[in-house]
Protein backbone atom coordinates (compact mmCIF):
# COMPACT_ATOMS: atom_id res chain seq x y z
CA UNK A 1 0.00 0.00 0.00
CA UNK A 2 2.84 2.40 1.02
CA UNK A 3 4.72 1.68 -2.76
CA UNK A 4 1.58 2.54 -4.66
CA UNK A 5 0.84 6.02 -2.61
CA UNK A 6 4.79 6.38 -3.13
CA UNK A 7 4.56 5.75 -6.68
CA UNK A 8 1.11 7.62 -7.36
CA UNK A 9 3.00 10.51 -5.47
CA UNK A 10 6.00 10.71 -7.98
CA UNK A 11 3.82 10.34 -10.91
CA UNK A 12 1.50 13.45 -9.36
CA UNK A 13 4.21 15.06 -9.28
CA UNK A 14 5.39 14.24 -12.71
CA UNK A 15 1.88 14.93 -13.70
CA UNK A 16 2.53 18.84 -12.33
CA UNK A 17 5.53 19.82 -14.14
CA UNK A 18 4.57 18.41 -17.36
CA UNK A 19 1.27 20.95 -16.80
CA UNK A 20 3.82 24.07 -16.40
CA UNK A 21 5.82 22.79 -19.33
CA UNK A 22 2.60 23.33 -21.52
CA UNK A 23 1.49 26.68 -21.91
CA UNK A 24 -1.32 26.56 -23.83
CA UNK A 25 -2.91 23.41 -21.56
CA UNK A 26 -2.18 25.63 -18.76
CA UNK A 27 -4.23 28.41 -20.61
CA UNK A 28 -7.39 27.05 -21.36
CA UNK A 29 -7.36 24.29 -18.68
CA UNK A 30 -6.62 26.91 -15.66
CA UNK A 31 -6.40 30.28 -16.74
CA UNK A 32 -9.44 30.98 -18.81
CA UNK A 33 -12.01 31.28 -16.39
CA UNK A 34 -9.52 33.73 -14.38
CA UNK A 35 -9.59 35.76 -17.70
CA UNK A 36 -13.59 35.70 -17.51
CA UNK A 37 -13.77 36.85 -13.71
CA UNK A 38 -11.53 39.77 -14.82
CA UNK A 39 -13.17 40.37 -18.02
CA UNK A 40 -16.92 40.14 -16.24
CA UNK A 41 -15.83 41.97 -12.87
CA UNK A 42 -14.54 44.77 -14.67
CA UNK A 43 -17.33 45.37 -16.86
CA UNK A 44 -19.92 44.37 -13.76
CA UNK A 45 -17.46 46.78 -11.39
CA UNK A 46 -20.04 48.76 -9.10
CA UNK A 47 -22.80 46.19 -9.73
CA UNK A 48 -22.61 44.37 -6.45
CA UNK A 49 -25.26 41.96 -6.70
CA UNK A 50 -23.87 40.75 -9.92
CA UNK A 51 -20.70 40.59 -8.57
CA UNK A 52 -21.74 38.28 -6.07
CA UNK A 53 -23.52 36.12 -8.70
CA UNK A 54 -20.38 35.80 -11.02
CA UNK A 55 -17.80 35.17 -8.49
CA UNK A 56 -18.92 32.07 -7.43
CA UNK A 57 -20.35 31.12 -11.01
CA UNK A 58 -16.61 31.38 -12.22
CA UNK A 59 -15.91 29.10 -8.78
CA UNK A 60 -18.11 26.44 -10.58
CA UNK A 61 -16.82 26.60 -13.68
CA UNK A 62 -13.00 26.95 -12.48
CA UNK A 63 -14.40 23.39 -11.39
CA UNK A 64 -15.66 22.22 -14.31
CA UNK A 65 -12.52 23.17 -16.26
CA UNK A 66 -10.12 21.75 -14.41
CA UNK A 67 -11.70 18.40 -14.27
CA UNK A 68 -14.29 17.54 -17.07
CA UNK A 69 -13.03 19.84 -20.04
CA UNK A 70 -9.78 18.95 -19.24
CA UNK A 71 -9.96 14.89 -18.31
CA UNK A 72 -12.00 14.57 -21.20
CA UNK A 73 -9.56 15.88 -23.39
CA UNK A 74 -6.36 14.34 -21.77
CA UNK A 75 -7.40 11.04 -21.07
CA UNK A 76 -8.70 11.19 -25.21
CA UNK A 77 -5.18 12.10 -26.21
CA UNK A 78 -3.20 9.53 -24.21
CA UNK A 79 -5.18 6.84 -25.28
CA UNK A 80 -5.07 8.00 -29.09
CA UNK A 81 -1.41 8.68 -28.58
CA UNK A 82 -0.74 5.29 -27.15
CA UNK A 83 0.22 6.21 -24.17
CA UNK A 84 -1.84 4.60 -21.82
CA UNK A 85 -1.36 1.42 -23.38
CA UNK A 86 1.99 1.87 -23.06
CA UNK A 87 1.88 3.20 -19.34
CA UNK A 88 -0.44 -0.22 -18.43
CA UNK A 89 2.58 -2.65 -19.85
CA UNK A 90 5.18 -0.43 -17.18
CA UNK A 91 5.72 -2.07 -13.66
CA UNK A 92 3.72 1.35 -12.68
CA UNK A 93 0.67 0.12 -11.16
CA UNK A 94 -2.91 1.47 -13.06
CA UNK A 95 -4.37 2.95 -10.20
CA UNK A 96 -0.96 4.67 -9.27
CA UNK A 97 -1.34 5.92 -12.94
CA UNK A 98 -5.14 6.86 -13.09
CA UNK A 99 -4.98 8.18 -9.38
CA UNK A 100 -1.83 10.62 -10.45
CA UNK A 101 -3.95 12.14 -12.97
CA UNK A 102 -7.11 12.63 -10.80
CA UNK A 103 -5.08 14.19 -8.19
CA UNK A 104 -3.52 16.96 -10.86
CA UNK A 105 -6.80 18.00 -12.11
CA UNK A 106 -8.19 18.01 -8.46
CA UNK A 107 -5.16 20.14 -7.49
CA UNK A 108 -5.75 22.19 -10.30
CA UNK A 109 -9.43 22.61 -9.42
CA UNK A 110 -8.45 23.32 -5.95
CA UNK A 111 -5.89 26.11 -7.04
CA UNK A 112 -8.33 28.08 -8.87
CA UNK A 113 -11.55 27.96 -6.42
CA UNK A 114 -8.75 29.37 -3.41
CA UNK A 115 -7.75 31.99 -6.31
CA UNK A 116 -11.60 33.06 -6.98
CA UNK A 117 -12.16 33.36 -3.65
CA UNK A 118 -9.34 35.34 -2.63
CA UNK A 119 -10.09 37.49 -6.00
CA UNK A 120 -14.15 37.92 -4.86
CA UNK A 121 -12.30 39.23 -1.74
CA UNK A 122 -9.77 41.53 -2.85
CA UNK A 123 -11.60 42.86 -5.89
CA UNK A 124 -15.12 42.46 -6.20
CA UNK A 125 -16.64 43.07 -2.91
CA UNK A 126 -17.36 39.44 -1.82
CA UNK A 127 -16.61 38.27 1.69
CA UNK A 128 -14.70 35.78 2.93
CA UNK A 129 -16.88 32.59 2.29
CA UNK A 130 -19.49 32.28 5.44
CA UNK A 131 -19.32 28.33 5.75
CA UNK A 132 -16.38 26.73 4.69
CA UNK A 133 -17.20 23.19 5.74
CA UNK A 134 -20.02 24.01 2.82
CA UNK A 135 -17.59 25.65 0.68
CA UNK A 136 -15.14 22.37 0.58
CA UNK A 137 -18.20 19.66 0.53
CA UNK A 138 -19.39 21.43 -2.84
CA UNK A 139 -15.93 21.97 -4.82
CA UNK A 140 -15.09 18.28 -3.35
CA UNK A 141 -18.67 17.14 -4.69
CA UNK A 142 -18.11 18.95 -8.25
CA UNK A 143 -14.88 17.58 -8.75
CA UNK A 144 -16.20 13.98 -7.94
CA UNK A 145 -18.74 14.90 -9.92
CA UNK A 146 -17.41 16.25 -13.52
CA UNK A 147 -14.57 14.69 -12.86
CA UNK A 148 -16.46 10.92 -13.83
CA UNK A 149 -18.26 12.44 -16.49
CA UNK A 150 -15.43 13.78 -17.83
CA UNK A 151 -13.95 10.12 -18.15
CA UNK A 152 -17.07 8.94 -19.18
CA UNK A 153 -17.64 10.99 -21.92
CA UNK A 154 -13.49 10.51 -22.85
CA UNK A 155 -14.95 7.25 -24.39
CA UNK A 156 -17.34 9.48 -26.71
CA UNK A 157 -14.70 11.34 -28.89
CA UNK A 158 -13.23 8.93 -31.82
CA UNK A 159 -9.72 11.24 -31.73
CA UNK A 160 -7.76 14.12 -30.44
CA UNK A 161 -8.75 16.42 -33.20
CA UNK A 162 -12.18 16.22 -32.14
CA UNK A 163 -11.92 16.53 -28.80
CA UNK A 164 -12.24 20.12 -28.67
CA UNK A 165 -14.95 20.64 -30.66
CA UNK A 166 -16.63 17.43 -28.77
CA UNK A 167 -15.37 19.34 -25.24
CA UNK A 168 -16.99 22.73 -25.94
CA UNK A 169 -20.04 20.99 -27.76
CA UNK A 170 -21.12 20.45 -23.84
CA UNK A 171 -18.85 22.86 -21.86
CA UNK A 172 -19.85 26.04 -23.57
CA UNK A 173 -23.85 25.56 -23.31
CA UNK A 174 -23.58 23.98 -19.91
CA UNK A 175 -22.23 27.06 -18.26
CA UNK A 176 -24.21 29.49 -19.73
CA UNK A 177 -27.17 27.68 -19.19
CA UNK A 178 -26.36 27.01 -15.25
CA UNK A 179 -25.65 30.71 -14.45
CA UNK A 180 -21.90 30.77 -14.59
CA UNK A 181 -22.93 34.51 -15.69
CA UNK A 182 -25.97 35.30 -14.66
CA UNK A 183 -28.46 34.42 -12.03
CA UNK A 184 -30.07 30.94 -13.17
CA UNK A 185 -33.58 31.99 -11.71
CA UNK A 186 -34.29 35.01 -13.91
CA UNK A 187 -33.88 32.63 -16.85
CA UNK A 188 -36.89 31.64 -19.47
CA UNK A 189 -39.09 28.74 -17.97
CA UNK A 190 -37.38 26.21 -20.33
CA UNK A 191 -34.12 26.99 -19.29
CA UNK A 192 -34.61 27.05 -15.93
CA UNK A 193 -36.14 23.81 -16.01
CA UNK A 194 -32.69 22.32 -17.94
CA UNK A 195 -30.76 23.91 -15.77
CA UNK A 196 -31.98 22.52 -12.68
CA UNK A 197 -31.49 19.16 -14.37
CA UNK A 198 -27.65 19.69 -14.77
CA UNK A 199 -25.10 18.98 -12.06
CA UNK A 200 -22.98 22.92 -12.61
CA UNK A 201 -26.45 24.59 -11.61
CA UNK A 202 -26.01 22.37 -8.26
CA UNK A 203 -22.22 23.19 -7.40
CA UNK A 204 -22.58 26.64 -8.49
CA UNK A 205 -25.80 27.59 -6.22
CA UNK A 206 -23.80 25.39 -3.37
CA UNK A 207 -20.89 27.90 -3.93
CA UNK A 208 -22.96 30.72 -3.82
CA UNK A 209 -24.84 29.36 -0.35
CA UNK A 210 -21.12 29.36 1.23
CA UNK A 211 -19.75 32.65 -0.61
CA UNK A 212 -21.94 35.00 -0.79
CA UNK A 213 -26.19 34.33 0.37
CA UNK A 214 -25.15 31.71 3.61
CA UNK A 215 -27.52 29.48 3.06
CA UNK A 216 -26.83 26.36 4.64
CA UNK A 217 -25.58 22.28 3.40
CA UNK A 218 -29.58 21.75 4.46
CA UNK A 219 -30.88 24.30 2.58
CA UNK A 220 -29.04 22.84 -0.41
CA UNK A 221 -29.78 19.23 0.18
CA UNK A 222 -31.66 18.68 -2.68
CA UNK A 223 -29.09 20.15 -5.33
CA UNK A 224 -26.08 17.39 -3.59
CA UNK A 225 -29.08 14.93 -4.38
CA UNK A 226 -28.53 15.68 -7.91
CA UNK A 227 -24.99 15.87 -8.22
CA UNK A 228 -25.02 12.31 -6.62
CA UNK A 229 -27.15 10.80 -9.07
CA UNK A 230 -24.63 13.09 -11.82
CA UNK A 231 -21.60 11.30 -10.21
CA UNK A 232 -22.76 7.69 -9.86
CA UNK A 233 -24.25 7.95 -13.92
CA UNK A 234 -20.64 8.88 -14.08
CA UNK A 235 -18.70 6.32 -12.58
CA UNK A 236 -20.85 4.20 -13.97
CA UNK A 237 -20.12 5.17 -17.16
CA UNK A 238 -16.34 5.75 -16.83
CA UNK A 239 -15.50 2.45 -15.71
CA UNK A 240 -17.55 0.55 -18.47
CA UNK A 241 -16.03 2.52 -21.11
CA UNK A 242 -12.67 2.72 -20.58
CA UNK A 243 -9.85 1.66 -22.84
CA UNK A 244 -6.08 1.27 -22.67
CA UNK A 245 -5.75 1.05 -26.32
CA UNK A 246 -6.43 3.62 -29.04
CA UNK A 247 -9.26 3.13 -31.44
CA UNK A 248 -6.98 3.31 -34.07
CA UNK A 249 -4.97 0.39 -33.06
Amino acid sequence: MSDALALTWRQYRLERRMFWRNPTAAFFNFFLPLLFLGLFGAILSGNQDDLDVIVPGIAGMSVMSTTFSALAMNLTFLREQGVLKRMRGTPLPSGSYLGAIAAHAVTNAAIQVAIVVVAGKLFFGVDWPKDYLELVVYVAAGVACLAALGVAYSHVIPNFDAAPAFVNFVFLPVIFISGVFYDAEDAPAFLRDIARALPLTHIIDGLSGAMVTGRSLGDNAGGLGVIGLWAAAGVFFAIRGFSWDSRNA
